[in-house]
């Protein structure tokens, strides 16, 4: 057995999210192990850029409430204790309700090669908004 040193809680990039949000690394797999998982903060309104996983990601929401979708789907609302699944290469946004803090447990694999995620636009206010 052997204890991970936890790594500082790190503001989320702007290039990479809009608004207010943290992130705790909890693991990084070593090869063999390619999972990663992280705890994310969302401040009411934050959310991230559309993106994609090569191998798929899952979240598990822990506390307050926020918003998913995923391309060409309708904005879902997410609360303590659901799960989600997006699919590899599935495009997706996910960050906090308006008027709530949401956290949410994101849990990936990295891929043998290539990026793990790809990154495109942020979420513009239009498009968070609709419903």
């Amino acid at each position: 057995m052997e204890f991970v040193t936890k790594q500082p809680t790190v503001k989320a990039p702007a290039e990479t999210f809009t608004g207010d949000a943290w992130l705790d690394v909890i693991a990084q797999g070593e090869e063999p192990s390619r999972i990663r998982v992280n705890v994310v903060r969302f401040a009411p309104g934050a959310r991230n850029a559309w993106h994609s996983h090569a191998v798929g990601q899952t979240l598990h929401v822990t506390e307050g409430r926020g918003l998913i979708q995923v391309a060409g789907g309708e904005i879902v609302e997410i609360r303590p204790g659901d799960t989600i699944h997006t699919p590899p290469g599935e495009w997706h946004w996910h960050g906090a309700a308006p008027d709530h803090f949401m956290t949410h447990i994101a849990m990936w694999e990295a891929p043998a090669e290539g990026p793990e995620v790809q990154w495109g636009s942020h979420v513009t206010e239009e498009e968070y908004h609709r419903r």
